[in-house]
């Protein structure tokens, strides 16, 4: 970062994030150059954002040529675009339009907003949320993210949101009344650094959910849209009520969506809920766009084989006690708390990685991350440990 830079931040910019690691200047797939002209491999994806990677031809294509035709146009309007999206995702989650309905948003703690909201039109009040989760930083969203130094410093915040244990089913029923509005899960949680719960704990939860009346809201907003090397992170045999879904969803161009299913695609009626931007043409011909990439270039595929090779190979350093994740979502454990210096020493190697606590590092680049860099970075890896936790073993 350069000095000018860094003091141009620091004086205009309010100090919500911390220091830039790097100012960036352009990027290519999944490579980024910074203003020194040095260059990275992003592993980190804009925190999951870039599927595509940067400058794919196909989203600047569809974004200039969608702003090119029709821009903005508010929600008194539709679009071509706004409606073949809705259905689109509708149709990914194995719906037809009438089975389902979506609400667009800007980012991903709005569209669980707009899922907190429709919850409260069952009539009930309560959320059982897990232990570990995050769900957006709004007030409605950070009511329900789990971590204490994120909530505290903004009590009180809307209230009746319960607390369990991720992964564990029996907490879950132990919570979930006739109360209860809703169950919220990641099916991997993403903040955490890429959690995966047990087999069967979705199941368990549509079960609970089922029993009691309540909804089951799945947030896929860091695990959906391909990252898994699936369209969804979850069984589709688990029926979810609600899906949240955002960061991938525009590769970089902000939009999320709430996709109720069922009756619970009803439960918004007019003027309960808005939004100036959601559905915009532009932001929903960009997410056409990377859905019929993904498609066209068969990425899940891609995405689940490298995902593989990239899970195995840094898990063969003993340092690293355990990796976790599917497809190209990967969490791993370090043997001591040293994720920080890990990810500087990986910056410095010229690789992009997440360290979301002292002990874990989070990976989540692009989609269409190329075998070679897979291969420059289990190659690199051994040397990052070397310089950031010496050669313990």
């Amino acid at each position: 970062m350069t000095d000018s830079y860094a003091e141009r931040y620091t004086a205009s910019l309010m100090n919500t994030f911390g220091p830039p690691k790097l100012v960036l200047a352009r990027g290519e797939g999944a490579h980024v150059w910074d203003v020194g002209g040095n260059e990275y491999v992003d592993l980190l994806g804009g925190i999951a954002v870039n599927a595509l990677g940067h400058a794919h031809p196909a989203l600047i294509e569809a974004v200039t040529g969608q702003l090119g035709t029709l821009g903005h146009i508010s929600n008194f309007f539709t679009s071509g675009p706004q409606v073949e999206l809705a259905e689109k995702l509708l149709a990914l989650l194995g719906k037809a339009p009438g089975e389902g309905k979506v609400f667009f948003t800007n980012s991903g703690t709005e569209a669980n907003e707009a899922a907190f909201k429709l919850t409260r039109r069952t009539g009930r009040t309560q959320v059982v949320v897990a232990e570990g989760s995050f769900h957006g930083r709004t007030m409605g969203a950070l009511a329900l993210t789990s971590k204490e130094a994120y909530r505290a410093p903004f009590e009180p915040l809307p209230g009746d949101v319960t607390f369990v244990p991720y992964g564990d089913a029996a907490a879950l029923a132990a919570a979930v009344s006739g109360a209860t509005a809703a169950i919220l899960l990641e099916p991997i949680q993403g903040e955490a650094g890429v959690v995966v719960p047990p087999d069967g704990y979705l199941a368990a939860a549509r079960a609970v959910a089922d029993e009691h009346g309540a909804l089951l809201w799945l947030d896929e907003i860091q695990s959906g849209m391909g990252r898994t090397g699936e369209w969804f992170a979850h069984d589709p045999a688990v029926r979810p009520d609600i899906v949240t879904v955002a960061k991938g969803l525009g590769g970089g161009f902000p939009i999320g969506a709430c996709i109720g299913l069922g009756d619970a695609g009803t439960l918004l009626e007019p003027g309960n809920h808005g939004t100036t931007f959601g559905g915009n043409p532009v932001a929903c011909a960009a997410a056409l766009a990377v859905i019929r990439t993904i498609e066209d270039e068969d990425l899940l595929e891609h995405v689940t084989v490298l995902g593989h090779k990239l899970r195995d190979g840094l898990a063969a350093d003993p340092r690293v006690t355990e990796v976790r994740g599917a497809g190209l979502f990967v969490g791993l454990d370090l043997s001591a708390d040293a994720s920080a210096d890990v990810a500087a020493a990986a910056q410095r190697a010229g690789f992009i990685v997440n360290n979301p606590t002292p002990r874990r590092i989070r990976l989540a680049p692009p989609l269409v991350l190329a075998e070679d860099d897979v291969n420059a970075f289990l190659a690199a890896w051994p040397g990052i440990l070397d310089e950031a936790m010496g050669a313990e073993s």
